[in-house]
């Protein structure tokens, strides 16, 4: 299944992120990705003791996530893909 491209793909990667936000409905599938890899330079910086160019709450605000219902869709998601392909 990895590398394949259809319609209910997003990205490079196989992940199961909900397309819409579950209380507002704002499409935020297409951010996931892109707050994952930013928030990992935020991580790496953090851990190497430096100082972050944005904390993980200016990522949100920067990707237009204001809502807290739609901040709450991304930041507790759970790749769980890696668990459930073992059972194809």
């Amino acid at each position: 299944m990895l590398g394949k491209r259809d319609k209910n793909h997003i990205g490079d990667e196989d992940l199961i992120i909900p397309i819409r936000c579950f209380t507002c409905g704002k499409v935020i599938g297409s951010l996931y990705e892109e707050f994952k890899k930013r928030y990992e330079e935020y991580k790496k910086a953090v851990e190497a003791g430096e100082k972050p160019k944005e904390t993980p709450k200016e990522i949100l605000d920067n990707l237009g996530l204001e809502r807290y219902c739609c901040r709450r869709m991304i930041l507790t998601h759970v790749d769980l893909i890696d668990e459930a392909a073992y059972y194809e």
